[in-house]
């Protein structure tokens, strides 16, 4: 009589890479960009698919050289065709991001819908009303014989 095999324990599924978290430490500064920007490289190869994480947390108070150091790492993940989001990123550095015109240029490419692609991975708040032009002080508009009444 022929015994049965013994069952194989079931093989357990292979873990999936952990997703790439860059932590920004407090101050960034310049002489710092290409050491995070080769931190972020290794990162990015080791990890999983997907955007590559900035935690800004502990920056502190943001200044250029942190709008900066996240330009570069955005130019950085993008050769590596991956995109980064921001974790932590407090209302001042997300103010400056926008006022520098970054707020949409740092989020990730390779990301799926109409929210990150519009800045709100960032935690932006959007809305409100377009300001409308003024005209600048000491200038009189001329009217012309003939020119139709505003």
């Amino acid at each position: 009589m022929a015994r049965p095999e013994p069952e194989k324990p079931p093989t357990p599924p292979p873990t999936p890479p952990s997703p790439a978290v860059l932590v920004l430490g407090r101050p960034v500064t310049r002489a710092e960009v290409e050491r995070l920007c080769e931190r972020l490289s290794a990162l990015a190869r080791r990890a999983g698919p997907g955007p590559v994480t900035v935690d800004v947390g502990a920056v502190g108070r943001p200044d250029l050289a942190v709008v900066e150091a996240l330009a570069r790492l955005r130019l950085t993940a993008g050769r590596l065709g991956r995109g980064i989001q921001l974790r932590n990123a407090c209302g001042e550095l997300r103010r400056l991001l926008t006022w520098t015109g970054l707020d949409e240029a740092l989020t990730t490419p390779a990301a799926s819908g109409h929210a990150l692609a519009s800045g709100r991975a960032l935690g932006l708040e959007l809305g409100g009303e377009a300001e409308q032009r003024k005209e600048a002080l000491g200038v009189q508009e001329g009217v012309e014989p003939g020119d139709p009444a505003p």
